[in-house]
């Protein structure tokens, strides 16, 4: 992570402060809510890729996927329609995957409460995904969670996603370079140990790309804006793709 390191590490010292990353409501999984407003967004976004231009007939089996985390997923900061599952779904399908995408992302949920939802969040569902994007850990960086907890943590929820028969895109975190060799060391291991040990896809750190460069950041430096959820979307959407092929 050399791109942007400064950058990545003032707007973590600024958050720190701020702690703009909190939340706690329970997501709705009706079809199309969005409420930005609030930061908690979980949608099923078939209306946004119904209505985009594709290249591909969709075609296929019909896949449900759960993108399942925080801000980084939620959509924090913009518009409806805008989110990283969104425009995951509109690239799925203009691949002509039958993807349809549910975002349980809430803003300010650290790895133990996504622990606490994830079963819940699961048994809302209409039915049992046929794949999980797990995106936590933000906030365990942001509180300087001790990373045996946040492994813990991750150790629970994949052990969950493991025995419902689910496969997982885990995206990764990685710590600034402010907190430390010892925290970093720890930490940043988390997300290889685990896609090892449960067989998941990993991609290593979901802001790669994206961090640092300001044109793609909202103003507090931590949140893509548009464009950068455009960026991520654009290197996750073959990595999904492929799992999903492979089911």
């Amino acid at each position: 992570m050399k791109q942007g390191q400064g950058t990545y590490a003032g707007a973590i010292a600024i958050l720190q402060g701020a702690m703009l990353l909190t939340g706690c409501n329970q997501p709705d999984l009706s079809e199309g809510n969005d409420t930005p407003a609030t930061n908690v967004a979980v949608q099923a976004t078939s209306t946004t890729a119904a209505t985009s231009p594709s290249s591909v007939p969709v075609a296929g089996p019909k896949r449900l996927v759960l993108a399942f985390g925080d801000s980084l997923y939620a959509g924090y900061g913009l518009s409806r329609g805008e989110s990283l599952p969104n425009e995951l779904q509109t690239g799925l399908r203009a691949a002509g995957i039958d993807a349809r995408v549910v975002n349980a992302g809430i803003s300010g949920d650290t790895s133990a409460a996504g622990r606490r939802r994830l079963a819940f969040t699961l048994d809302r569902l209409e039915r049992k995904p046929d794949l999980v994007l797990l995106g936590l850990g933000g906030n365990d960086l942001l509180r300087q969670i001790p990373p045996a907890e946040t492994r813990a943590n991750f150790t629970a929820m994949l052990d969950e996603l493991q025995r419902r028969g689910i496969p997982v895109v885990l995206t990764g975190m990685m710590v600034p370079p402010n907190l430390g060799p010892e925290y970093a060391a720890a930490f940043n291991r988390i997300w290889p140990d685990m896609a090892k040990r449960y067989d998941a896809v990993l991609d290593p750190f979901i802001l790669a790309g994206v961090i640092g460069d300001r044109r793609l950041m909202l103003p507090d430096g931590v949140h893509p804006n548009a464009q950068g959820v455009d960026r991520i979307a654009a290197r996750l959407t073959p990595v999904v793709a492929k799992r999903l092929g492979e089911l």
